[in-house]
Order: C-alpha cells, then sequence, then structure tokens
C-alpha cells in the first residue's frame, strides 16, 4: 500500500516536468539515483558470489529492462493505451506463481481478473489503432518482467530463510539485496540510454532535474523496495490484485495535485473492485515465510 502511494504521485510529476526529455535517459538517471541511494549497504556485508549474481539479474529484469520495455512502448501508443495495456499485470503474478507451485488457486485467478477488471474501468476510453501490436507486445514483456521479479524477489527470500553456514543461520540484509538490484537494473538501462537516446532531449533543467532526484529517491528507490519487501511477505493473489491499486491512486493525485479531471465516478468503482479482489485473494491461509532477511536500515 505504502509503496503504491508513492508511486501514484510520479505519473504526475513525470508528465508535467520530464515529458520533453529522453524517456531512456529518464530511466537511467531515476536509476543511477537509486543505486547510489542503496550503494552504502553493499559495503556493510559480503554477500556471497552467487547471491550477487542473482540479485543483479533479478534487478535487470524487474527494474532494467521493464522501464526500457515499458518507456519504448511509448512510441506506438497513446499514453491512456499505455495504461490499458499494463493492467494484466496481476495474472501473471498468478500464473507464474501456480506454474512454479505447480497447483492452481481459484481464488487467486478470481483476484488477478477482478484486479484487471477493476483498472480497466478506470482507464479504458476507448480502442487503439490496428497497428498499435508492437507497442502491446512491449508493453506485455515489461508487465512480464516486473512479475517476474516480484516473484524471483519472494522465491529468493524464502529460500534464504532456511540458508545455514557454518551451524547458524545466515542473516542477509534487505537493503543490501536490493542495493544489487538496482546495480543491475542500472547497468542495463545506461547501456539502453547510451546507444538509444536522443541527444537534443538531454538538457534537463534545474526543477526537472530536482524531480529526477525526487523520482529516484522515492518512487523508484523506496518504492520498489517497500514494493519487493511486502511481495515476500504475502500471498501471491494479495500482491497480484496490489499490482493495479496504483491506478485509482494515481488519478486521485492527478485531480488533487496537476489539476486534471477524470470520471469520477468510475475510478471510485474501479477501486471498490480492486480493494474487494485484495479481499477475495486473502485466503486466510498462514504464510509459511518466515523472517530471514533482515531490514537494517534502522541501524544505519
Amino acid at each position: 500500500m505504502a509503496a503504491s502511494l508513492i508511486w501514484a504521485l510520479s505519473f504526475g510529476l513525470i508528465k508535467r516536468y520530464l515529458g520533453d526529455y529522453d524517456p531512456l535517459a529518464v530511466a537511467s538517471l531515476r536509476l543511477a539515483v537509486s543505486a547510489l541511494a542503496f550503494a552504502p549497504w553493499l559495503r556493510r556485508q559480503h554477500l556471497p558470489a552467487a547471491l550477487i549474481r542473482h540479485a543483479l539479474v533479478l534487478g535487470a529484469v524487474q527494474f532494467g529492462l521493464m522501464y526500457v520495455l515499458y518507456i519504448s512502448a511509448y512510441a506506438y501508443l497513446p499514453a491512456y493505451a499505455v495504461a490499458v495495456f499494463t493492467i494484466f499485470t496481476p495474472l501473471y503474478v498468478v500464473t507464474g506463481d501456480d506454474l512454479m507451485r505447480r497447483r492452481f488457486s481459484w481464488r487467486h485467478g478470481v483476484a488477478a481478473l477482478l484486479a484487471v477488471a477493476g483498472a480497466a474501468i478506470i482507464v479504458y476510453r476507448a480502442s487503439v489503432a490496428a497497428d498499435a501490436w508492437k507497442g502491446i507486445l512491449l508493453l506485455q514483456a515489461a508487465n512480464l518482467c516486473f512479475a517476474a521479479g516480484q516473484l524471483g524477489y519472494r522465491r529468493l527470500y524464502r529460500r534464504l530463510v532456511g540458508e545455514v553456514e557454518g551451524g547458524r543461520r545466515v542473516v542477509v540484509s534487505e537493503p543490501t539485496v536490493l542495493g544489487w538490484m538496482y546495480l543491475g537494473a542500472l547497468l542495463v538501462s545506461a547501456a539502453a540510454a547510451l546507444l538509444f537516446s536522443d541527444g537534443s532531449r538531454l538538457a534537463f533543467s534545474n526543477v526537472s532535474i530536482v524531480v529526477l532526484l525526487y523520482l529516484g529517491l522515492l518512487p523508484t528507490a523506496a518504492g520498489f523496495y517497500l514494493w519487493n519487501k511486502g511481495a515476500a511477505r504475502t500471498r501471491s493473489g494479495r500482491l497480484a490484485a496490489g499490482n493495479n491499486l496504483k491506478i485509482p491512486l494515481a488519478v486521485l493525485c492527478a485531480w488533487l495535485l496537476f489539476g486534471e479531471t477524470a470520471h469520477y465516478l468510475r475510478v471510485l468503482i474501479g477501486l471498490a473492485v480492486i480493494v474487494f479482489a485484495m479481499l477475495v485473494a486473502d485466503d486466510r491461509q498462514p504464510d509459511n515465510a518466515k523472517t530471514a532477511l533482515t531490514d537494517t536500515a534502522s541501524q544505519a
């Protein structure tokens, strides 16, 4: 919930202050700020080389590749269509989780479908052109990357729960793991920016730099950290439904802070459907995961 609230404000900020700049450069700079914010934790704990490689790949997929694919889709789709075709992430989350567990949960499937329906009520406006298939495919690839990253982090968290070294339990700092993930994401996004950025759209103003710093520190660094932290500790159905909670919250921010207008009743109905989806997903079964990754942020 906290991550969704943080992300909600970023949509309006990007549209107002960063819309004229190269999107790949914007994504890369945001991730650079996030990587720097978590860099101090990289020195606080020495992680096994295998775990570092795992975190780098996970971050490259969930954050870096996802950003590159997501932003590239804007070349083929209008903004409202991008919103429409990002609502399928819950389906990818529950499907991926069921495949990994080799079982099917009807509650999780219903919750994901309800979350998609709730978000669709909010963002749907009209059909897109027939030649927009490239943008649709890029967005679905981005959704798959984000869903795979969430599930991958949950699986990593659960694997570390039982790790014992030298007869004692290994305690791994979550900020350290996320720090390596942000570094992996930065490597991917920076490579894309160096290869494909438009050099004529890189002259950032002072205001845009402040907005980039904010986006890098809060929606990207804190937002993804909180989201993955919650994803590791919640059931897949609720996680899937929660993926679309940011859509109505973003619309509310656009109303209250940026003076935009929308179909108020439709947003409220969509929000109610998403909240209901999260309730459906909560099957009250105990979560077997125990806290093994220790958040050392409070010890800084």
